[in-house]
This record gives C-alpha cells, structure tokens and sequence, in this order.
C-alpha cells in the first residue's frame, strides 16, 4: 500500500467544538478540512488519519470512508452494503457492529436500518468465504458507521473504537462528569496560556486541571488508550503506527521534564480529590498538580507573587429547589475571587447563563457549547485589581428591594402585636416579580407563581434569581433557611405528591396552638396562613361542641377546636399521610380524648355517616380526580350537593363553616337555602391583615341550619 493514498475522513466532534478540530488539521499540515455541524471532513494519508486519533483533544471519532451510495428504498441499501469488499476490510475471526444514524422515507427506523447493513456483510462474508464474522454490540473490534441523509448512505470504518475523549486515565468520575475532549475544549477557549499557573476550585474528578497539564507537557491525549479499531483493519500499517507512538512518548518525556507551570486543583469532598488524584498518577502529571480539599468559596490564592487562570464548572442548581443554595455558591464563590485574586482572570463554565450573573463579573468573552444534549456557555472574566467592593449581591432587584423592606417592617411591627411567629410578608405586590413570600420564624417561603407560557423562560428565570438573591439579601436568610417551590394548579393525587424528601420540619406556635410545618418537602407547609382568624373563631364556637372537618388536611382546625374545648373531633381526608401528620399536630398540643382521624373520599364517607355533629368546618378542593374516588370533584358544581349531604349529619341550629379558594366562585344561593341553610358571607373578615392585597385569597360563609 502506498504511503500516498489519499482517503477521505470525516472528525466528529460535539456540536461547538468543529472550529477547534478545524485549526488541529490545519496544525497538523491538513489544509483540506471543511467544518460541518458536529464535525469536520478532509482529505489526507493514512499516517495523517493515524495523527489525528493519536492527537486530536477535541474529536470523539474518526471515520474513513468506504463508500456512498443512493438509498431509495431497503435493498439499495443492501446491495450498496453487499458491493463492499468486507473480505479485504476485516478478517472473519474478528467481531464487528453496526452504528447506523439517519432516516428517510423508506428506512424510518435505524435499529431496522442496521440490521439490513448487518445482513449485507455477513451474506458477504459467506459468498465470497463461506464463513461469516460475528456481531458484538458492546467491545466490537470492528466499528462500522453508516450515515443515511435523505437518498445518500454514507459507510465508514471507525478508525478509533471508543469513543477518543476516553483517554484512559479515568477510572472513577464525579456525579456529572466532563468529557475529556469537552474539557479540553474548555481550556483552549479560556484565557489559559500553557505558562500560567491554573488553578480550579471545583475540580471534581479533576479532568479540567488534567487536560490542561497534558496540554502543557505537549502529550498526545492518545498515548494511554489501551488500542484503536483500525488496529483490527487489515489496511493497518503497524509500522506507521508504532514509529508514531514512540515519537509522542519521547516527546512528552522531554516537556514533562522541562514543564515548570503550577497547577492547582481543589474541592470540598476528599472523596472527589482522591479519585483527582489517582486519575492525575495514571495521565502522568500528578507531579504537576497541587490538590487540596477546600470550599472554593473560601479557596485563597496559593500564589500571591504572580497572577494566573481559574477555570472552573460549578454545579448547575436545574432543580428549582437547588436553587437557593445554587446562588449562595455563586454569589459567594464570585466574592471569593474578587476578595482573593484580584488581577486574575477566570473562566467559568455552565448550563445556566442567569446564574453565572451571581458572579457579579463582567464577561470579556462568551462561548457556546454543548455538554451532551445541555447547551452551555463558557465566560471569560478578568477580575479587578480592586478586590471586593460591597456584600450587595451580585444580582439585586432595587424596586422589588424596596417594597419588601417596606413591608417587612410593617408586618413584623404587626406580627409582634399579634404574637404570630408565621406570616405572608410579600403576594405579588409588583407585577414583574410574581412571588408570595412567607416566613416561619426564622425560616423564608418563596412560591413563585409558574409564568404563562408566553413569557420567555430564561427572562422567567432571571426573574426568579433577583428575587432569590434579593430576598435572602434583605431579610438576612441563610440559604439552608431559605426554600423556593413553584406554585400551579393542582389537581387530583398531584395535591398530595411531594416535591423532595428533604424533611426540613419545624414546630411553630399560633395563638394557644402549636403545629408542625414542613417547609421543603410539599408545595404547601401543612398550615394555611389565610385561615388563621377562621380557626381561631373555630376555637371559640367549639366549646361543647361535636366538630367534624371535612377536608381535614393536617387537621389544623381540628387542632384549635380540641383546645377551644370541644366536646369531640372527626378528621376525615383521604390522604393517610396528612392524617398522620394531622395526629402529630394532635399529639404536640397533648391533645386527648374523644378525638377521631377517618380516612375516607369524603363524599362517601357523608353517605354513610350515622353521627351527628354541632359544627361542621368544609374547605373542600377547587377540583380532585383522585383514583381513590369515583369520578371528579369540581367545588363550582358539586358545592350545593356536598352541602346538602352534609347538612343531614347537622345538628338543628348547627354551625357549617364553608370555605374554597376557587378564584370566581359563585355560592348558589338559592340552592344552599333550600338545603336548610341560613347564609352569613364572613368573606371579609376572615382574609387576615397579612392576606388583604389577595382579598380573594378565599371565600368563606357560614351556615347556619335551621
């Protein structure tokens, strides 16, 4: 075989990263390469395909055409497949498989795809040998690459096997990983250059402080893979290969020796800088890298003589509960910085674009790449020589500040008077800023209202991160203090589904009353604020009284009526898990006696209940289509029938007290006397003072039969 042949290649890459493979070719004297979406092609000899598996850090493959064909239908792409030498490709001892991407209108499925390529190179094999080679899915030795597009199948060998951003040095990574080749690329688009120390305080597994170190010593990012496919090709000219192995290692060996470039890599978890380590030892460069188990919100600079580059890719905080703690770690780590390494530079990568603001730097340089299916930028910041200016957070909403600190002030003033430990302090009092904000003693609510569809989601999310940093800023909340759910309708069995299992739960008094609130875990704590004044008045008519809660919740009412003397209790819900937190509630204010938890679909359990009651308290769902229930609830149209049912366990002169946070609820006044009731709308004066902006928060009646 001649060392001129010309063959035709084609570099994947992920999507961003083809300028990057483009100027390696052009590094490497190929100066035919045309950059595509997710790849690059050209045109160069066997030993130039062989430099770029050993060489290339920014290609996952390299692929060397064999063929292209027109696909109009199934048997072209046999025949197209059958008309290959496979014979003169790969000996039939080896084993092979298919990777087959693409569609069109003929062949929709790509698993039924590769499987007629499969059949077209084993019917192959035994025409022309009689033998056939066998498939393996997951360590073939041959690797081959079919790519259909529209009428055109395109066939390759896979010159590299796995995938090349798998070095070898890694054995054991983090939670989220980087790709190697995505790291490298990463460290060339920063501001790094090969004589700058480098440092990263969130190294993880540490393959960003890794692949720069191997970028310094000039290592090719092949030498450790334990071998390639095309060494299973029979066009392989091991010769050309080995001659080119020994020149990397030679090599590196001479710039290991003469590399004098500091590196540094940090993180909280020791696990993690054990794990950096042992990968660091196997890529040959652990001498090369300082580690050390440090917060990197408290990393101080290990090299206060000379400035250098922090690179770094922080978590990315996608769950909305994580969101609180994902703009501590920012706002304090960009604090770090500009506190610790002023005159730096830093280059900071992340899926969230909003929540690198939390920095509190200007970026110099931005770039877009894609981290698997994530797209994620990459900034590029020069931190000034000032050092830190101000503990204001980086991201800070004035107009919604302002209206905050205002109201903070005027409800804990009220909230003292009242001796209330648990309010709402803010309800969407800015348009912009769609939020409700409770506290809990010492602990922060925030339930943002979910956006309507036609507000952009990234504009929808910074609004959220304002809110977050500012609050915390405002009312001093440490961010373990601080919780962020998303409110929306909720229908059915979703009412009762929790969000986390983070079980932050807190004991909080109200008036004679103490309750347990769960503060993470549901979309509501387990204690509505707005019926404060209703159970307090619950507490008061219950004296002597037989009360029955419908609805019960975590049987809160229940709760003051028990200490408001009542002469019994019935808590019915359906949910044994708001029962069983209703009997905790229960059991933190010594509560004993005739007191009874019923689990049960309420509208049954009225069916079939014998007992009478004096007052009755019903705050039913907006809606329920719950799988315990037969049928759907919708309080609108069902609200006269409940109400009848339940005035038949109604004492004559009893009190129902009927409430519902349906917004646009209309009482069917005819239908509500004529089941027996007398009606008193108490609408107004049971919204309680830290409730009046949302004045239709609920509506609530009371109903008295007679």
């Amino acid at each position: 075989m001649s060392t001129n042949t010309l063959y035709e290649y084609f570099v994947t890459t992920a999507q961003g990263l083809e300028p990057l493979v483009e100027e390696e070719l052009q590094s490497y004297g190929i100066t035919t390469g045309k950059a595509v979406r997710s790849g690059v092609s050209f045109t160069g000899t066997l030993a130039q395909g062989y430099q770029v598996c050993l060489w290339s850090r920014y290609a996952s493959r390299v692929l060397m055409r064999l063929n292209e064909f027109k696909v109009n239908d199934v048997m072209d792409l046999y025949l197209g497949c059958s008309y290959i030498p496979w014979e003169d490709t790969f000996a039939v001892d080896k084993t092979f498989a298919i990777d087959f991407s693409g569609t069109n209108d003929e062949i929709r499925n790509t698993q039924f795809g590769a499987l007629k390529v499969k059949d077209a190179i084993v019917d192959r094999f035994r025409k022309k040998l009689d033998q056939r080679p066998d498939v393996e899915r997951s360590d073939a030795q041959i690797r081959i690459n079919v790519r259909l597009f529209k009428d055109k199948a395109h066939v390759y060998l896979d010159m590299v096997g796995s995938p090349l951003h798998h070095r070898g040095y890694k054995t054991e990574t983090g939670a989220a990983p980087l790709k190697e080749n995505l790291a490298a690329a990463i460290i060339k688009r920063s501001s790094w250059q090969i004589d700058q120390p480098l440092i990263d305080p969130m190294c993880g597994s540490g393959t960003l402080v890794i692949e720069a170190a191997l970028m310094a010593t000039n290592r090719a990012p092949g030498l450790l893979r334990k071998g390639y496919a095309f060494e299973h090709w029979l066009g392989h000219d091991s010769d050309c290969w080995n001659s080119m192995l020994a020149q990397a290692s030679v090599m590196h060996k001479r710039n290991q020796n003469q590399c004098d470039t500091r590196f540094f890599a940090s993180d909280k978890s020791r696990r993690l800088i054990e794990i950096a380590r042992g990968n660091a030892q196997r890529a040959g460069v652990a001498d090369l890298i300082t580690f050390s188990v440090k917060d990197a919100t408290e990393f101080a600079n290990p090299l206060t003589e000379q400035t250098g580059v922090i690179i770094a890719n922080p978590p990315y905080g996608e769950r909305m509960g994580d969101m609180s703690g994902a703009i501590d770690l920012y706002s304090k780590f960009g604090n770090q910085l500009k506190k610790a390494f002023p005159g730096w530079q830093a280059s900071l990568f992340s899926t969230d674009t909003e929540l690198l603001s939390c920095i509190g730097l200007r970026a110099s340089k931005t770039y877009k790449l894609f981290n698997g299916p994530l797209e994620c930028v990459l900034k590029n910041y020069q931190i000034s020589d000032r050092g830190l200016t101000s503990d204001k957070p980086a991201i800070y909403a004035e107009d919604f500040a302002n209206r905050l600190k205002k109201n903070l002030t005027q409800r804990q003033k009220w909230a003292k008077r009242e001796n209330i430990s648990c309010y709402r302090v803010y309800d969407a009092d800015l348009p912009e800023y769609n939020v409700a904000i409770d506290v809990y003693d010492d602990n922060v609510v925030i339930q943002e209202y979910a956006a309507p569809k036609k507000v952009d989601p990234a504009k929808a999310r910074r609004r959220v991160l304002d809110i977050v940093a500012t609050t915390r800023y405002v009312m001093a909340t440490p961010e373990n203090k601080l919780f962020l759910k998303v409110r929306e309708v909720q229908k059915g069995k979703n009412q009762y589904q929790a969000l986390n299992k983070k079980q932050t739960i807190i004991t909080v008094a109200e008036n004679n009353a103490l309750f347990e609130v769960n503060l993470s875990d549901y979309l509501d704590t387990g204690l509505f604020l707005d019926h404060r004044p209703m159970r307090k008045r619950l507490g008061e008519m219950a004296k002597g009284k037989h009360f029955l809660n419908l609805f019960c919740y975590t049987a809160s009412a229940s709760v003051h009526a028990a200490l408001g003397g009542a002469a019994s209790t019935t808590s019915v819900d359906m949910s044994n898990t708001y029962l069983d937190w209703g009997k905790r509630n229960f059991a933190l204010n010594n509560i004993k006696g005739a007191h009874h938890f019923e689990q049960a679909d309420v509208l049954k359990w009225l069916d079939h209940c014998q007992h009478q009651y004096d007052l009755i308290f019903l705050d039913p769902p907006t809606f329920s289509n719950s799988k315990r229930m037969d049928g759907t609830f919708d309080v609108q149209r069902d609200h006269v029938a409940l109400l009848t049912n339940a005035s038949k366990n109604l004492t004559t002169g009893g009190v129902l007290v009927f409430s519902n946070n349906k917004r646009g609820f209309k009482l069917d006044d005819a239908g509500v006397a004529a089941a027996g009731y007398r009606i008193e709308d108490v609408s107004k004066a049971s919204i309680p003072e830290d409730f009046k902006r949302n004045g239709k928060i609920h509506q609530c009646w009371i109903l008295t039969k007679c």
